[in-house]
């Protein structure tokens, strides 16, 4: 029987009108009640997830500072537009920057890249999966009337095919032209690109966890019967593996061939492609997210308990974020790094590659569908009630095998070839060009000041030529600044003020000098860049997150923001922000030899430099050719 469109429980806010779990339904009432964590002794015992096991080999490093202890550092970009599109489903963003979307209007949406409407397909229900965009541009739909569609680039219907059950997972798209869907009626279809049946698989529980392709064609899904099968690509099974309770996460597949996915038993799993289980991650809730994988090699995923997981491929923990809220919707990946990924309390977080909160926009309006980011940079995101919102002028999605859900834009849910990662890297390149030679650097937020233009510098004030003093033995990169050699200070020349610094202390080794004057300083615009780790090291300062444009660093327990230049890979600061940090002055000495010195806490650090081998400062591009501005 089914259930009139107009009934409560046909809203957006329920995933499902007859079918869903009581997991699921049970997730959903923790949130209500507004415990962004929750005990499991609040749940039924019959929705009760186990108790959690001994935490695995990946477990939160203790020397990894906790996310919550630090705020965002940028404000948030604006929302450049909301259209109240009473959008349903997940958007998915063609290659030409339309948007694809299902409405509560039970009709499939194609909307222009500023949401105004092309045309639109009045499907048979409700549906919540997101649409499948073809390479020829055509979209493959699913809904709750058991059917999955398919549509031509004007909207005209190619082919309907009725299968066994309501569609809530996304369909995959086979490379050529087939599709793979599954049911909460609990059965695997592979259609023909022409809409006929080529085989079925019976799963045994109803599927909500949308099916993943793998390079070798092998598929994979999760089911309500707390397994993740691993189908052939005729429909027989490879392998299962069972889980500790339901899987709603969809799997992500790395480079490598492995597969990640969470697990209302509170853990994120991995496993080889042979079905063997590589690690765990436990986390505090219900893990129901689907993970990505990001272009750098971290697994990323939300969880129930607020937090969100980045966990290396091989198991161990790279950091941990407090969101503050359950999060159901996966992340997705920017060019440089930074992970947006939005919680049920209506907040779209930003997270840098190392997981410090760099901006947070506040909508106040649940979230939990993810984020989907065109190639020219625009996010858009849908808030309670089908708004859909765009924020413009931001990087292009990161190119990897499964930087967002159902691995790219389109929600093909197939790990993409060598040589569809080069296509997407190069039309990314191309619609970046415009939108990197224009960024707008995010104002950051800071109760003190921030060092981020040119500021005076201390003249240089010439030292008589004196005995080299005593060389202590060079600490580690973070190691304390070594004390002042005990050797007597060299006499200052006439030129100099009486109260000058005692003569510096080398922190480098000879043979650590003659590389650091072999070019470590650069020169641009006038200013002199040192590298970033060694000299915030030098100065006994902790560096947090890292951009190609900025950095932040922990002064005096404040985290101060100074803008960075990037060249082969390596942050460099100019010397000017350095001088600017609180406590913190600098020179540059030109006898004996030229030479930076920085003081800080009456401690004098100095990085010798060759003026004559001062190189142009160069930015290494997030895309070959693209600077930003």
């Amino acid at each position: 029987m089914r259930i009139p469109l107009g009934h409560p429980a046909r809203t957006p806010a329920a995933l499902t009108p007859h079918l869903l779990t009581l997991g699921l339904l049970c997730a959903g009432a923790m949130f209500s009640s507004v415990q962004a964590q929750t005990a499991p002794s609040a749940s039924p015992p019959s929705a009760r997830p186990p108790a959690a096991s001994p935490p695995s080999a990946a477990q939160p490093s203790a020397a990894q500072p906790s996310a919550a202890q630090i705020a965002p550092q940028f404000r948030p970009p604006t929302i450049d537009w909301t259209r109240e599109a009473r959008v349903i489903s997940g958007v998915s963003v063609a290659p030409g920057g339309d948007l694809v979307f299902i409405g509560s209007d039970a009709r499939i949406h194609r909307t222009d890249a500023g949401g105004s409407e092309l045309w639109n397909y009045a499907a048979g229900d409700l549906g919540r999966a997101y649409p499948v965009i073809t390479p020829q541009g055509g979209v493959i739909a699913a809904s709750y009337d058991d059917s999955v569609y398919a549509l031509d680039t004007t909207g005209k219907l190619l082919w309907k095919l009725r299968l066994d059950g309501d569609i809530f997972a996304t369909p995959a798209l086979r490379a050529d032209g087939s599709v793979i869907a599954a049911t909460a009626g609990g059965t695997v279809h592979a259609l023909s690109a022409a809409g006929k049946t080529l085989w079925t698989f019976k799963a045994g529980a109803p599927v909500f966890s949308s099916p993943a392709i793998a390079a070798d064609g092998t598929i994979y899904l999760g089911t309500q019967g707390s397994q993740l099968l691993a189908l052939t690509p005729d429909g027989q099974l490879k392998w299962s593996f069972r889980a500790g309770s339901l899987v709603f996460s969809s799997p992500a597949i790395d480079a490598a061939g492995n597969i990640y996915f969470g697990s209302s038993d509170r853990k994120l799993y991995s496993l080889d492609p042979a079905g063997a289980l590589r690690w765990t991650r436990q986390t505090g809730l219900f893990v129901n997210a689907s993970p990505i994988v990001t272009s750098t090699g971290l697994v990323v995923v939300g969880s129930y308990d607020g937090q969100v997981y980045a966990v290396k491929t091989d198991g161990q923990d790279a950091w941990t974020y407090v969101a503050g809220s359950p999060v159901a919707a996966p992340a997705a990946e920017l060019s440089d790094g930074t992970v947006v990924v939005p919680d049920l309390s209506g907040t779209l977080h930003a997270i840098s590659a190392g997981g410090q909160p760099l901006w947070q926009l506040r909508t106040g309006k649940k979230m939990d569908l993810g984020v989907t980011v065109s190639d020219a940079g625009t996010l858009y995101f849908v808030t309670e009630g089908g708004g859909l919102n765009a924020v413009r002028g931001l990087r292009p999605l990161a190119v990897g095998p499964w930087t967002t859900f159902h691995a790219l834009p389109s929600a093909v849910g197939r790990a993409p070839s060598a040589g569809e990662l080069q296509a997407a890297a190069q039309a990314r390149k191309g619609a970046a060009s415009a939108v990197l030679s224009a960024l707008t650097p995010l104002a950051p937020v800071a109760t003190a000041p921030i060092a981020t233009g040119p500021t005076a510098i201390t003249p240089p004030v010439p030292i008589s030529p004196a005995p080299t003093p005593a060389v202590p033995a060079p600490p580690a990169p973070t190691a304390q600044v070594p004390p002042p050699s005990s050797a007597a200070p060299a006499p200052a020349s006439a030129s100099a003020s009486a109260s000058a610094p005692a003569q510096p202390v080398p922190l480098l080794t000879p043979q650590q000098q003659a590389i650091v004057a072999a070019g470590v300083a650069r020169a641009d615009g006038g200013q002199i860049y040192l590298p970033l780790a060694a000299s915030a090291g030098a100065l006994n300062l902790s560096v947090g997150s890292v951009t190609p444009r900025s950095a932040n660093i922990m002064v005096d327990g404040a985290l101060l923001a100074v803008t960075v230049r990037v060249f082969n890979n390596v942050p460099f600061v100019p010397l000017s922000a350095l001088a600017g940090l609180p406590g913190t002055a600098a020179r540059l000495d030109l006898t004996p030899a030229p030479a930076v010195t920085l003081t800080r806490a009456d401690q004098d650090i100095t990085f010798p430099i060759s003026l004559v081998q001062l190189v142009p400062l160069r930015e290494k591009p997030e895309f070959p050719g693209v600077l930003p501005k």
